[in-house]
């Protein structure tokens, strides 16, 4: 049976949650891989609307287990106060169908304030952080220093980690003129909510690596989007942790031959939230109704999406370091009504044309896009579930984005609803 893995293939927000929904219906098992609470998924199902941010999507999915890997970095208050919504929601979720890595870091009070505390002080270039401690909490991990899930089981264990870790933060905050944290306070935080999530504790990649020798199909869900990678994104303006496809097999422990198939969503048109590059960025009519109809707002901040066209070069980069086996293709609805669409093939840097992004965030700023100019539709491709249900000129649309990106379309999705969705190609069969 093939595994997938399910990546945002621009700057996240591309509608994974319905897609990964969609395809959990397929899986048994579905496993968040990195990231934190700092990314959101809008789940709609049946008319009801479930917003997830440190929960794997298949959780609303009965019969389904849902695992958070050790890639991830888990806040684990927001964890428990998100399980109580969800319940509240009518989702049954118990240690039989959730499960965290025991190596999983944790997010702690001190890693939001921090994060907020950095950005607010920082005249030079705002980096969009959304505060909560994410970027901090995986400085930890790399530094050593980091207090995992495992940890909170032994009470010696614990004390030495905040120990080391205080070393650390209390002589950043003096710099900062901060209060230094109060060991004795963190200590009984930790204490009080480690049973609640001990429970839910497992050796992870043991499990994965069983499960798919059983023949189980697994799902990897992708926070963020690959131009948010720290290594391949639009650094400094990037998330903080690797997000393209790769990640899969080292947040998780199942290994890179456990996958199968790489599934890229790309939205129809293109967004980003907070700072950084953009090259396609409409601030005009078509901007603003872009935004409008595909309603662009973040899940997690409420923060207005900046939206521009299309840009295939930088969907056929993402291809590329994601490994990227087929696509599939969201929100092609939003675009209904327009007379001409626009398509960026390339850059003009300099008087240069250039097929890629460069690296240097210099460049990146003076990147100018080259756009190929396309008919649009009247016609309604809302809820479209096939070919047939396509207008013809939508139909050339989705092709010429296959040609551009050299990567073909697996799925298209013309509306938030789940079965709104037209199926090229099944990943899990593929």
């Amino acid at each position: 049976m093939a595994n997938v893995v399910v990546v945002g293939a621009q700057w996240g927000d591309e509608g994974k949650g319905k897609i990964v929904d969609w395809l959990s219906e397929r899986a048994d098992i579905i496993v968040r891989f990195q990231g934190g609470h700092n990314a959101g998924h809008t789940l709609v199902i049946d008319g009801k609307t479930y917003k997830l941010h440190a929960l794997p999507s298949g959780v609303v999915r009965g019969g389904k287990l849902s695992v958070i890997g050790n890639g991830v970095v888990l806040d684990p208050w927001h964890l428990i106060n998100e399980i109580k919504i969800v319940r509240s929601q009518g989702v049954n979720i118990s240690p039989e169908n959730l499960i965290i890595a025991e190596n999983t870091p944790l997010i702690l009070p001190i890693h939001g304030e921090l994060d907020r505390a950095r950005e607010g002080l920082n005249k030079v270039a705002k980096i969009g952080t959304t505060g909560r401690g994410i970027g901090p909490a995986y400085e930890d991990k790399v530094g050593r220093r980091a207090i995992r899930v495992a940890d909170l089981a032994d009470r010696s264990t614990l004390e030495a980690r905040i120990d080391r870790l205080l070393l650390h933060h209390n002589t950043l905050r003096r710099g900062m003129e901060l209060e230094e944290i109060d060991k004795s306070s963190l200590t009984a935080d930790l204490h009080e909510i480690a049973p609640k999530i001990l429970k839910y504790s497992a050796p992870v990649w043991k499990v994965l690596n069983e499960k798919r020798k059983a023949g189980n199909r697994i799902l990897f869900e992708g926070a963020q989007g690959a131009l948010l990678d720290i290594d391949f994104g639009t650094y400094p303006f990037v998330t903080s942790s690797n997000v393209i496809a790769g990640q899969a097999a080292t947040g998780s422990g199942l290994g890179p031959n456990g996958i199968d198939f790489v599934l890229g969503i790309v939205k129809a048109y293109t967004t980003r939230v907070g700072e950084g590059p953009f090259p396609t960025e409409l601030d005009d009519n078509d901007g603003n109704r872009l935004g409008e109809r595909g309603h662009e707002f973040g899940t997690t901040t409420g923060r207005k999406r900046r939206c521009g066209w299309f840009d295939a070069v930088l969907v056929r980069q993402t291809c590329a370091t994601s490994g990227v086996t087929g696509i599939s293709l969201t929100k092609l609805d939003v675009l209904d009504g327009f007379k001409k669409l626009k398509i960026c093939i390339g850059y003009e840097l300099d008087g240069e044309e250039l097929d890629y992004l460069p690296t240097a965030a210099d460049q990146q700023a003076r990147c100018k896009p080259i756009y190929e100019e396309i008919s649009g539709w009247d016609e309604s491709t809302e809820g479209a579930r096939s070919w047939a249900d396509l207008p013809a000129n939508a139909i050339k649309y989705v092709r010429r984005i296959e040609e551009l990106i050299d990567c073909p379309v697996a799925l298209v999705s013309t509306s938030p609803e789940r079965d709104d969705t037209i199926l090229v190609t099944d990943p899990f069969e593929d």
